[in-house]
C-alpha cells in the first residue's frame, strides 16, 4: 500500500519530539523493497524500531494479522500511549489492539470525511476516531466533523498538520531542487508531476487507461514517478504503450518528490498527502478522484475531478497562466496550519497522560505504522 511513506514522514516531527521515549512498531505490510529502503531514509530515528514483517494479502487478512500481531506486541511490552495516523489498515489494527490492552490512543489526522463508504479509509478513519481518547484534528473542519457525529469536544484538540513542518524540515534549497530538475532535462514550471496509485484508479482498466492518456495528451512533459502497484497493473493490463510518452521515473525520495513538485507548473494527483503539500509549496493540483476527504483545499490550490476528460480540460486552465496563478496562489495560506503543530500533539498528548485516568510511572509512547 502506498500509504507507507506519507504516514511515516507525517510521524516524523513527533518521533524526534519524544525521542528515546517512542517505539516505532511497523507492520511491514508495505514490501516493496525500494519503497522500504526510502521510507527507513525519510524518518527519523526513534527510541527503537519494531518490525513486524506481516506482509501483504487481502485486507480483511491483513487486518486480522495485525491485530493479532499487535496484541501480543502490547502484551509483551505495554505501551503507555498507542499513536496512530491517517487511514490505513495498520492504523485500524493499532486502534483495535490499544482498545483491547486498555492503552490509551491517539489518532494524529483525526476527523477527516470523504463521505464516500466506497473508501475502505473512510471506515478506518471513522471507527479510529470513536476508539480514541484522543482526536488530534488538522482543521476546524474535522473539528466540526467529529462533534458533528458525537464526538465529546474534549476528545478533540486541532493541532494543524505536521506534513507542514515534516515538508518544511526536507525541502532542498532552491538551487539543490533546481539542479534535480536539470538532470532531468525539466525547466521550472515547464511540466506536468503526477502520481497515480489509487485501487479506484489503477484496479480499473478503464480508468488506469483514460488517466494515462489525459497526461500522455498534455502539451507540457509530464513527469510519472511510477508507483509499483501502479507498474503492476499497467503491465497487468497490458497498458505499456501508454506510458511511452511520459516522463516515468522509479518512485522518488520524499525529498526529491519536494524538489519536482517545487517546480512543477501542475501537479496530477490521487494523492492525499500531496493535497496537503501543494498548500505549502503554493502549487496547483487537480485531484483524480471521486471523492476527497481534505476539502479545504478546493476552490483554492486543488480541482477535484473523475477519471475521464475533464483531467486534461482542469491541468489546461492551470497552464493558461502559469505565473499568474503561482502569485495568487502564494498569497493563500495553508489550511494546515503553520509553525509546529507536531508540538501541539506533543503537548495534549502529555496533558492526557497526566491525567489521573491515564497516568502512569514511565512514558512509552508507540507509534503504529503501515509498511
Amino acid at each position: 500500500m502506498c500509504g507507507t511513506r506519507p504516514e511515516l514522514i507525517k510521524l516524523a516531527p513527533l518521533i524526534r519530539r519524544f525521542g528515546e521515549d517512542a517505539t516505532v512498531v511497523y507492520t511491514g505490510q508495505h514490501y516493496d523493497q525500494s519503497m522500504y529502503s526510502r521510507i527507513r531514509q525519510d524518518i527519523a530515528e526513534p527510541g527503537s524500531f519494531v518490525e513486524l514483517g506481516l506482509g501483504g494479502g487481502r485486507r480483511g487478512a491483513q487486518l486480522g494479522n495485525a491485530v493479532a500481531a499487535l496484541d501480543a506486541h502490547f502484551a509483551e511490552e505495554p505501551p503507555d500511549v498507542v499513536i496512530v495516523q491517517g487511514d490505513t489498515t495498520s492504523a485500524l489494527a493499532g486502534a483495535l489492539a490499544a482498545n483491547a490492552n486498555d492503552v490509551p490512543l491517539v489518532h494524529v489526522e483525526a476527523g477527516l470525511r470523504s463521505y464516500d463508504r466506497a473508501m475502505p479509509e473512510e471506515h478506518n478513519r471513522v471507527a479510529i476516531d470513536h476508539l480514541a481518547d484522543l482526536c488530534c484534528a488538522p482543521t476546524p473542519i474535522n473539528f466540526t466533523n467529529l462533534v458533528a457525529e458525537g464526538v465529546a469536544a474534549d476528545r478533540i484538540t486541532v493541532t494543524g498538520n505536521t506534513v507542514v513542518e515534516a515538508l518544511e524540515e526536507a525541502l532542498p534549497g532552491a538551487d539543490e531542487s533546481r539542479a534535480l530538475i536539470a538532470g532531468l532535462g525539466l525547466e521550472a514550471d515547464s511540466y506536468v508531476l503526477a502520481t497515480i496509485h489509487r485501487p479506484e484508479n489503477v484496479d480499473c482498466r478503464e480508468n488506469l487507461g483514460t488517466i494515462l492518456g489525459e497526461l500522455a495528451g498534455l502539451p507540457l512533459p509530464v513527469v510519472l514517478p511510477l508507483h509499483p502497484r501502479t507498474a503492476k497493473q499497467v503491465a497487468a493490463f497490458g497498458l505499456g504503450r501508454l506510458l511511452a510518452g511520459l516522463h516515468v521515473l522509479e518512485p522518488q525520495s520524499y525529498k526529491d518528490f519536494l524538489s519536482l513538485a517545487r517546480w512543477a507548473a501542475v501537479l496530477v494527483s490521487d494523492s492525499g498527502g500531496v493535497q496537503e503539500e501543494v498548500s505549502v509549496l503554493k502549487r496547483p493540483v487537480v485531484v483524480v478522484r471521486r471523492s476527497t476527504e481534505r476539502p479545504e483545499i478546493e476552490g483554492t490550490f486543488g480541482t477535484l475531478v473523475p477519471p475521464g476528460p475533464r483531467v486534461r480540460a482542469e491541468v489546461l486552465k492551470w497552464l493558461d497562466d502559469v505565473s499568474g496563478h503561482r502569485t495568487r496562489l502564494a498569497g493563500i495560506a495553508s489550511p494546515y496550519g503553520t509553525g509546529s503543530p507536531s508540538g501541539l500533539i506533543e503537548a495534549a498528548v502529555r496533558r492526557m497522560v497526566s491525567d489521573t485516568r491515564f497516568a502512569s510511572p514511565a512514558l512509552e509512547f508507540q507509534l503504529v505504522t503501515e509498511g
